[in-house]
């Protein structure tokens, strides 16, 4: 892989890893288009990698948050007052809603890494979870007083884990938009919502992008050289950071709207161009 592609995927991969749009399908799509193949494990194994990046983004962002809600965690773990805060339960939450997507990945990694990521898979997931993300928006629009994120309970957290679970099999319904849809199905405000899947996101990509990078080293450097590996994992750091603040400031005024429509229309055009062929699946 030369620079510039790596360049190019790293902000593709920073503008849409917390986006409800579908960070994976976004980098197969134009990993594709570059001529690269999807399926192989070097390919693969860079996609996940370069998501550290942005997830390391995620982290110092939130980081006063995180080191909070550790800190109510064990306090809780070493006394029952502690147990009476808030951020000691959604310390639960974060860990066990983290187990189901940390399942799905270990159980079905070879058929996401290889059947799963067809140009198909992604077109209809990102069409049909359009149609989640509407319904997750109106019923959160309809919500009178709406939870906060001391609501947050360890059953809602299992719940927004559970939808999590859907974006590693089909790519395409996006990991960000599969828990900001449930977090608004569960009548959390738009700002909770995304925040939750901040946190929620953060046990399963570090994981996910260890995993890769421990275990296939060789075929990343076969395939596309730890050089550009490394180049697309700092640009999508950078411009992670910034889409964080951006996401925030944008849905405390707007709703998921624009996001829907954006994933229809690329949707509809994905499946235009595999139909006439210029794409392959």
């Amino acid at each position: 892989m030369n620079w510039l592609h790596a360049i190019l995927l790293g902000i593709v991969e920073g503008i849409t890893e917390f986006l409800p749009v579908s960070s994976t399908g976004h980098l197969n799509i134009v990993e594709k288009l570059l001529g690269y193949d999807i399926d192989s494990r070097g390919m693969t194994a860079f996609t996940a990698v370069i998501q550290i990046g942005a997830i390391l983004a995620a982290v110092i962002f939130f980081r006063k948050d995180i080191v909070r809600i550790a800190v109510a965690w064990v306090r809780g773990l070493l006394g029952a007052e502690g147990r009476r805060d808030p951020d000691y339960s959604l310390g639960w939450g974060i860990i066990l809603g983290s187990i189901p997507v940390a399942v799905v990945g270990l159980v079905f990694r070879d058929q996401i890494e290889g059947s799963l990521r067809s140009m198909w898979v992604i077109a209809i997931a990102l069409l049909v979870w359009s149609a989640a993300m509407w319904a997750g928006d109106r019923m959160q629009a309809h919500q009178v007083v709406p939870k906060e994120m001391h609501h947050v309970s360890v059953l809602h957290a299992l719940v927004i884990g559970l939808f999590q679970a859907l974006s590693p099999l089909f790519p395409g319904v996006s990991r960000s938009g599969a828990t900001m849809t449930a977090g608004m199905m569960l009548g959390f405000d738009r700002v909770t919502a995304t925040r939750l899947s901040f946190f929620m996101g953060i046990p399963a990509l570090v994981a996910a992008g260890g995993l890769e990078a421990v275990t296939s080293v060789d075929d990343i450097s076969a395939a596309v050289g730890w050089g550009p590996t490394i180049i697309a994992t700092v640009v999508s750091f950078l411009v992670a950071y910034a889409s964080i603040a951006w996401l925030l400031r944008f849905v405390s005024k707007n709703s998921f709207t624009s996001f829907i429509i954006y994933r229809v229309i690329l949707a509809l055009v994905l499946m235009g161009l595999l139909a006439g062929g210029v794409v392959s699946a």
